[in-house]
């Protein structure tokens, strides 16, 4: 459905559902175990209460107060996590570091959570080694890099512009991820780079978590820095800060967040993690459904339960009504995707590849990986298209795909170890 689509569809409820009887229930079990698409109603309710019945039925999942933890959180409010016998408990996580230590130990079952931290922790480069998993990507696009007013009105609105204030006022510049092996470094090192600038050395760069952003670049700590929304537009609204560029820009449809959780929680609770799987899936697909949808989204998720900001920090950015904070406005077709027909949602492998290859040339991998085969360890393709096939949601053919950045550079995964080495800016080290 488009974004013009005004209609706003009520989320089933358990009620809902055609009444079955058990012996209805196992034949439906059945046919799902021998991999027929067959009704979705009728597959949750096996899922749900059948052979595939999950588990664990309480499932605390973390999230970081962002935009894109929407899903998540939807998923909960509006109830979809019961048709599949699940109760989503959200927890609100104040860091990504916190987020990683309590999937690790377990007190978080899943997380919504940066893609290059689930690849950092599996390899032991961002914390303790442990297995994980990726469930699912949980929304493509919609992060930017902000620059301060005070760069901005020295004429640094750019990448280029931004490389000439650094070379001609001489100072220790300073800008801001929010995890080591995160999205938000990778997306950050790889502007400044394609300017000329070396993250590793021709600039300080600090890790702070997304909420607490805006308010250190008003107190003058950071130059600039890259997160999520909505605290990219909230830097223009509280005027402090420009968008220089989005994500969107540097790598369009690129994956961000994910549905993260350990190795031993999919082994031990495979049914478990399709019926999440599944909820978090429709509630993705209800959002990206139609306009009224995303302004009930960006209504709920601003409560201070959740994001903690006004709905119009949330809502423009949303429906891709952009604005850079010095005067131009935009209507941006490659916003932030929650569905988009499960293009935003499935796991290639490429995509976590590719993570890997950053990390290899910013020398936080001092060798390369088995880059595939990781990638294959981590992203759970079967767990997902199992839940897609009950939701009736496409598929792609392929677990590659390819990508073309705006520096003209196309990313296809074929020769992950020749793609890492080919950047001319990167770390001494690598």
């Amino acid at each position: 459905m488009s974004d013009q689509t005004n209609s706003t569809p009520s989320p089933a409820t358990p009620t809902e559902a055609p009444a079955m009887t058990r012996r209805r229930v196992i034949q439906t079990a059945a046919v799902a175990t021998a991999g027929l698409v067959i009704d979705p109603a009728l597959r949750a309710a096996a899922y749900a209460q059948g052979s595939d019945k999950p588990e664990k039925e309480e499932v605390r999942i973390g999230f970081i107060p962002l935009t894109d933890c929407a899903s998540v959180v939807m998923a909960s409010v509006l109830g979809f996590d019961k048709k599949y016998g699940v109760k989503i408990v959200p927890t609100k996580e104040a860091s990504w570091a916190g987020v990683r230590d309590k999937l690790v130990n377990g007190e978080l079952d899943m997380a919504h959570v940066l893609y290059g931290l689930i690849y950092g922790v599996h390899l032991g480069v961002s914390g303790p080694k442990k297995d994980m998993a990726i469930l699912m990507t949980l929304n493509t696009n919609g992060q930017a890099i902000t620059l301060s007013k005070k760069l901005a009105d020295k004429g640094a609105v750019d990448g280029p512009s931004l490389a000439k204030l650094m070379a001609s006022e001489k100072r220790d510049y300073t800008f801001a991820q929010t995890f080591p092996t995160g999205t938000h470094a990778m997306w950050l090192y790889y502007w400044l780079s394609t300017a000329g600038i070396n993250p590793m050395t021709g600039a300080k760069v600090i890790t702070v978590p997304p909420p607490q952003m805006v308010a250190n670049m008003r107190v003058g700590n950071m130059d600039g820095y890259c997160v999520g929304e909505p605290w990219n537009h909230r830097a223009i609204i509280d005027g402090i800060g420009v968008t220089a560029i989005t994500t969107q820009d540097i790598w369009k449809d690129h994956p961000e967040k994910v549905l993260g959780t350990t190795g031993d929680f999919v082994k031990k609770y495979p049914n478990t993690a399709r019926a999440v799987t599944m909820a978090v899936l429709e509630a993705g697909r209800w959002i990206d459904a139609s306009l009224s949808n995303k302004n009930k989204m960006a209504e709920t998720i601003a409560d201070k339960s959740y994001v903690n900001t006004g709905v119009d920090a949330i809502n423009q950015r949303i429906l891709g009504r952009y604005q850079n904070g010095m005067g131009k406005t935009w209507d941006d077709p490659n916003h932030m995707k929650f569905f988009n027909d499960g293009a935003a949602t499935f796991p290639y492998l490429s995509d976590g590849m590719w993570f890997l290859t950053q990390h290899k040339r910013w020398g936080l991998l001092k060798a390369h990986p088995d880059y595939l085969t990781v990638a294959r360890q981590i992203n759970q393709i079967d767990i997902y298209k199992q839940a897609a096939a009950g939701l009736k949601i496409n598929v792609p053919k392929d677990p590659m795909r390819s990508s073309k950045f705006f520096d003209g550079v196309v990313w296809d995964g074929k020769d992950p170890a020749k793609y890492a080495d080919s950047f001319k800016v990167r770390a001494l080290a690598a």
